[in-house]
């Protein structure tokens, strides 16, 4: 029987309930503070190395696909682009660009 214990079972015995109380609490603490301590070395030894029979789950692939990507160039001083790379294609389409000021 640990001390807290018996201190809790002295003050019940000599009808000091304000002193049972608090031996009560202290005596559930060490007892808990024990177990977590226990549990706390158990976990530590098995962090890293792992445990028999536990498995690690395989990584999924993402599910997204990549985009294609339509090819690379670099700008000009006018700001137009020029393909660049072995599948260089120049692209001729057209954007408008341009804010319509009634809308």
């Amino acid at each position: 029987m640990s001390s807290e214990v018996k201190n809790f079972i002295d003050k019940i015995q000599k009808n000091d309930n304000a002193g049972a109380g608090e031996a009560f609490k202290d005596a559930l603490r060490a007892k808990v503070g024990d177990a977590l301590d226990n549990h706390r070395k158990d976990v530590a030894s098995t962090m890293f190395s792992g445990t028999p029979g536990q498995t690690t789950p395989e990584a999924v692939p993402h599910s997204d696909p990549k985009p294609e990507v339509a090819g690379t160039g670099t700008f000009t001083q006018d700001g137009q682009v020029v393909p660049t790379g072995a599948d260089a294609v120049a692209d001729t389409g057209t954007a408008d660009v341009t804010q319509n000021a009634g809308e």
